[in-house]
């Protein structure tokens, strides 16, 4: 009984005579949807504490919410074998950064998810000498295999002769961008937002053409697709774009990328090596009692201080994490100069920000509304989400109260708030600037390798100071 038990299990869970491939269950019979992915800038990550994300992988949980079931995610190593396991039906849909191709056979395409912009991408000096397609010819251009940006190179080449093309397979976005900066390959063909991100880390990456089709990113599903979750898919994404879901993800995971410029960039990644490592088990000993994720107050430190334990500024305020007296009393911190005081009161003050707004602010919106409270207090956080909500903005939403804040400074709209004016501005300046430091220190600290893009000499060292430094949590405050 038991083995007959079995072999009906096995034909309920492939729904195909033996010798045929296997297909998928129906999504509502197996409980659950499974997507096929990769791991990659735009279709899902995962920090070190296992958390997931992604824009990908939030507008389809967003997707199962609809669906009232739970997403599981199938991780593969490359493009290819993610369409190979959706053709196979292992899969119910395939997203992983991939460009909407209708010539491909054997699968179904949902609408466009987003627009893709793929750019030929080099580093200098011969970034500087190429100005039109013409100036490609001679040169080596490398392109992952099985993506639209490897079809749309062929057909460049055959209108600009002498373009050499090299395909590569199971290499990541990240690997073959950290390539390119290290000069082991010439030029590469990548999407505009994966470029932007790693240029972040390597600004000597520059795009130098983009490619002349149009390209829009997609979701896949097998063949044997139910209509019922095509139509499903094809309705949650036209929705998804109306009411601005996908705006707010886009927002959420690239709308940072391009505030820092490279001084910047080279500044913060300088003292990640130098002074970052000594604060490190502070920053984890006062994440441990208040919940707020280390690298959140790191980046928030670094905005304010630098990582300097003994900055003052003109207006009084002083410390790692730039504290006022008064705020520094109100959490208990008796020396601000003390590092590992300034750290704790910092972050108790920043989960007390984080509190005080209401529930209905989902995260991360609510975590980005708490630096700018950090930065010009609660009550102007108010009164400038009662502002958006008179101007008709969504005040539970960062996009739209990062374009409301700036008008704290203007006295037709000071006069409505009970603490008067603000500098509102500098408020969004500073959160967008403490997005791109944590997102840095997110992907640098990441177990998946396509996320910590490779960093030249001697950068690399921070790794293994990093670790050494946070090795374990202690009970009182590391000196």
């Amino acid at each position: 009984m038991r083995l007959l038990a079995s072999l009906a299990l096995v034909l309920l869970l492939t729904g195909c005579p033996r010798g045929e491939a296997p297909v998928i269950l129906d999504y509502q019979t197996l409980g659950e949807l499974r997507v096929a992915t990769r791991v990659d800038t735009v279709a899902y990550r995962q920090t070190a504490e296992g958390e997931t994300g992604g824009f990908e992988h939030d507008l389809l949980v967003e997707l199962g919410n609809e669906l009232r079931i739970p997403v599981r995610f199938i991780v593969y190593r490359s493009t290819a074998q993610v369409l190979n396991a959706v053709r196979r039906g292992d899969a119910h849909l395939g997203a992983a950064g991939l460009g909407l191709n209708r010539q491909r056979r054997g699968l179904i395409w949902s609408p466009p998810v987003r627009q893709m912009h793929l750019v030929i991408a080099a580093t200098e000096p011969l970034a500087s000498t190429i100005k039109r397609a013409e100036d490609l010819a001679g040169h080596t251009v490398t392109v992952r295999r099985n993506t639209l940006a490897a079809e749309q190179m062929k057909a460049f080449q055959a209108d600009v002769p002498g373009i050499r093309l090299e395909r590569v397979s199971g290499r990541r976005d990240g690997q073959l961008l950290g390539d390119l900066a290290d000069g082991k390959i010439e030029l590469l063909v990548t999407d505009a937002v994966h470029l932007s991100a790693a240029a972040v880390l390597r600004p000597e990456l520059k795009s130098v053409l983009p490619l002349p089709n149009d390209a829009r990113m997609a979701w896949v599903m097998p063949p044997t697709a139910s209509p019922k979750l095509v139509d499903t898919v094809s309705h949650f994404l036209e929705r998804a774009h109306a009411e601005g879901l996908i705006e707010r993800l886009e927002d959420r995971y690239f709308g940072y990328i391009e505030r820092l410029d490279q001084t910047d960039i080279a500044a913060f990644v300088e003292r990640m090596q130098t002074r970052l490592p000594r604060f490190i088990p502070m920053f984890k000993w006062a994440a441990d009692r208040t919940g707020v994720d280390w690298r959140l107050l790191a980046a928030i430190a670094y905005q304010e201080s630098q990582w300097d334990p003994l900055a003052v500024s003109f207006t009084g305020v002083r410390g790692l994490m730039m504290l006022t007296d008064d705020t520094a009393s109100r959490m208990g911190v008796h020396d601000r100069l003390d590092p590992a005081q300034s750290i704790l009161g910092g972050a108790r003050y920043y989960a007390l920000m984080r509190e005080s707004i209401d529930a209905a602010v989902p995260e991360p919106d609510r975590s980005w509304m708490a630096v700018a409270a950090y930065n010009l207090g609660l009550g102007h956080l108010r009164g400038a989400r009662q502002i958006a909500r008179s101007l008709g903005r969504d005040n539970t939403a960062w996009i739209a109260m990062r374009g409301v804040l700036p008008l704290l400074s203007r006295p037709s709209f000071a006069r409505r708030l009970k603490a008067g004016p603000a500098r509102g501005g500098e408020a969004v300046i500073m959160t967008e600037n403490v997005r791109a430091f944590y997102d840095i220190l997110q992907r640098l600290d990441s177990p998946m390798g396509d996320e910590a893009l490779p960093l030249p000499a001697p950068i690399e060292t921070r790794a293994a100071a990093i670790d050494q430094a946070v090795g374990s949590s202690t009970s009182t405050p590391p000196m």
